[in-house]
């Protein structure tokens, strides 16, 4: 039995990058993404994610592991503990030189990042200045310089504040502050601890991986720009351990790798750009940045590092454990080279609903839609009964989508005309809707339905035996 397609007219509306305001209206009506503890007037700086947002990111973080472990070879994966012992973050460098630098409204007493004040009228403070010459840059344009909540131009003196945050987990003294441990700042670290284990359990050799998904925390100053500046966040890291001699070649090939992976994900490439890092750290040879066009202008999505042998290094002499590596060919020893590759969940959540939002007119009404790739969409597919108060629809729709329950992240949508339904979905980015009406029950047409295709509006009668292989070939 074959059926022709229904097609609607679709008219482009509006294809350039939504506003911030609109995305972040999108995401808290169709229950992506909450403000934290928005009962008790919310916290600065954190989220929930809401039931579509909770599957968007597991389907983003899915993403990134098949990308990063499944497809390679010789990268494994590793799940290390929050918490860790105090003295990891000495060893880093977090303790004394993770800071940004934090001046005070003299007005109203707000705390305000230095160099973002700096950024708003065009200067710019250098992470690696130190306080006196960073209060050098702010004095020269503190008269064009505004407190963003007063408005006033009164500042104090700009210092430096550490973002590590502290807690007394496995601290007893009654002053844990003067030896706190930390929740971890970056998740790169215990992947640096735990070297030597996954070396000594597994086959893996020169030049191998390790990635991580998890979750890091940092007391920021002042959180912006919804969720791309969080206090707590999650980090999906991969660091490479290679050769010294191969470690630029081992980087040039990540960089290469990293970028295709959101072409492949579906971003335009007039989106995306490079930025290089010029004032590097001195035990860094590269580091460039991937940039995405946000709401709010080109900012960086993930960071490509080549790191030299410094972390290891660090931890292996404020440990005092062998963390060098024997070449099982050659018999040379010596400390492995680091190429990391980084980004933050959150930042790729808030890129993936900027990316594929849209405006457009599909059957003369304006709608908004989220053009989610199949794969990243969290529901796969809705199914409706045509009328809910019709016993026998509601039997077999019900039937249908315990079918494809099996099979796919499906949804029961019975609430509101079919017309609702569709624009309630197109919005949560769903790419197909099944319709079970009267046809499907009766006649040359029975055990049919109608699946609806999210980004077209074309809709085409399915047999429901064939509906599971119609809907994963995700031609999206």
């Amino acid at each position: 039995m074959k059926f022709n397609p229904i097609c609607v007219k679709l008219t482009i509306v509006k294809n350039s990058t939504p506003t911030l305001d609109k995305i972040v209206a999108l995401a808290k009506r169709r229950g992506f993404v909450f403000s934290g503890s928005e009962i008790y007037g919310g916290f600065v700086g954190l989220y929930d994610y809401g039931p579509y947002g909770v599957e968007l990111a597991n389907n983003i973080r899915a993403a990134w592991w098949k990308a990063m472990v499944q497809a390679e070879r010789n990268i494994v994966g590793l799940d290390s503990a929050i918490v860790t012992h105090p003295r990891v973050w000495e060893a880093s460098g977090h303790v004394g030189g993770f800071a940004d630098p934090l001046v005070e409204c003299k007005e109203c007493n707000t705390r305000s990042r230095a160099d973002h004040l700096l950024e708003e009228v065009g200067a710019f403070a250098d992470e690696k200045m130190t306080v006196a010459e960073i209060n050098q840059v702010f004095d020269k344009h503190r008269e064009n310089l505004k407190c963003l909540k007063c408005g006033q131009k009164k500042f104090g003196e700009v210092k430096h504040f550490n973002l590590l945050v502290k807690t007394n987990l496995g601290n007893f003294q009654n002053d844990w502050t003067k030896e706190p441990t930390y929740l971890r700042g970056e998740t790169c670290q215990g992947i640096y601890l735990n070297f030597k284990n996954v070396l000594d359990s597994s086959r893996v050799k020169i030049p191998f991986g390790i990635a991580q998904i998890g979750k890091a925390f940092r007391n920021e100053i002042a959180p912006r720009q919804y969720i791309f500046r969080k206090r707590e966040f999650e980090q999906m890291e991969m660091q490479m351990f290679v050769k010294p001699e191969a470690e630029l070649i081992e980087y040039e090939n990540w960089r290469k790798k990293r970028w295709q992976y959101y072409l492949d994900l579906g971003f335009k490439e007039e989106n995306l750009k490079w930025h290089q890092h010029e004032n590097l750290v001195f035990y860094a040879k590269a580091a460039w940045d991937i940039e995405y066009r946000f709401p709010f202008g080109f900012k960086e999505l993930e960071g490509i590092h080549s790191r030299g042998n410094y972390d290891l290094t660090q931890h292996q002499t404020f440990s005092g454990k062998d963390l060098s590596y024997l070449d099982p060919v050659t018999n040379e020893r010596y400390v492995p080279h680091v190429v990391e590759t980084s980004v933050g969940l959150d930042r790729t959540f808030l890129a993936v609903l900027t990316e594929f939002y849209a405006e457009d007119e599909l059957g003369g009404e304006t709608r908004t839609v989220l053009r989610l790739p199949y794969s990243l969409a969290p529901i796969k597919v809705a199914v409706f009964p045509l009328l809910k108060n019709k016993p026998d629809l509601v039997a077999k729709a019900e039937a249908v989508y315990r079918s494809l329950a099996k099979h796919l992240r499906a949804e029961w949508d019975d609430n509101g005309n079919i017309g609702k339904r569709y624009r309630r979905q197109d919005e949560i980015g769903t790419p197909y809707c099944v319709t079970v009406d009267f046809e499907t029950l009766e006649g040359d047409t029975k055990d049919t339905v109608t699946v609806r295709q999210r980004d077209s509006g074309e809709q085409t009668r399915v047999k429901i035996s064939e509906l599971v292989t119609f809907l994963t070939k995700a031609d999206f």
